[in-house]
């Protein structure tokens, strides 16, 4: 963050950085905790939580592909997979994937289950090896090996 102006010149403005701008956006879209997976008890967020949703059919098939599973939550129609947040950075999540700041399930009739809670304090699915597996699975190139078009 940098500041212009001095007092003598005027007015200080005070003029944000890319980096806080879509901070701030990402904590007003998640506002309160209603629909928020929760992270189970013990377990720590030093990197805070979003979510990437999957059609439940696509779970079985995630799952043997990850080095490490994380906390996942379902019900009848989609899984979640906890991520760090910010996991969207420069990722392009294939379709019909959805990510969501903040790990929220908007669109759950009901509040998902955790189906699976992994060893130690961290509740956190590795993004980029949940980001290929689905690129496999719905057979969409990751995004960095995409033709550059001009």
């Amino acid at each position: 963050m940098a500041v212009r102006g001095t007092p003598a010149a005027g007015p200080v403005t005070q003029v944000l950085g890319l980096d806080t701008l879509v901070r701030l956006k990402r904590a007003r879209a998640v506002g309160g905790t209603l629909g928020r997976l929760p992270v189970p008890e013990g377990m720590a967020e030093p990197l805070g939580c979003d979510a990437v949703s999957v059609p439940a059919s696509f779970g079985p098939l995630l799952l043997p592909r990850l080095p490490r599973v994380g906390c996942v939550y379902a019900d009848s129609a989609r899984w979640w997979w906890l991520v760090p947040s910010e996991s969207d950075v420069a990722l392009d999540w294939p379709a019909p994937a959805r990510y969501v700041t903040g790990a929220l399930a908007p669109d759950a009739p009901l509040a998902p289950g955790l189906i699976h809670r992994p060893r130690g304090t961290l509740p956190y699915t590795p993004p980029i090896p949940l980001y290929l597996a689905l690129c496999r699975i719905t057979g969409t190139a990751p995004v960095w090996s995409r033709p550059i078009s001009v």
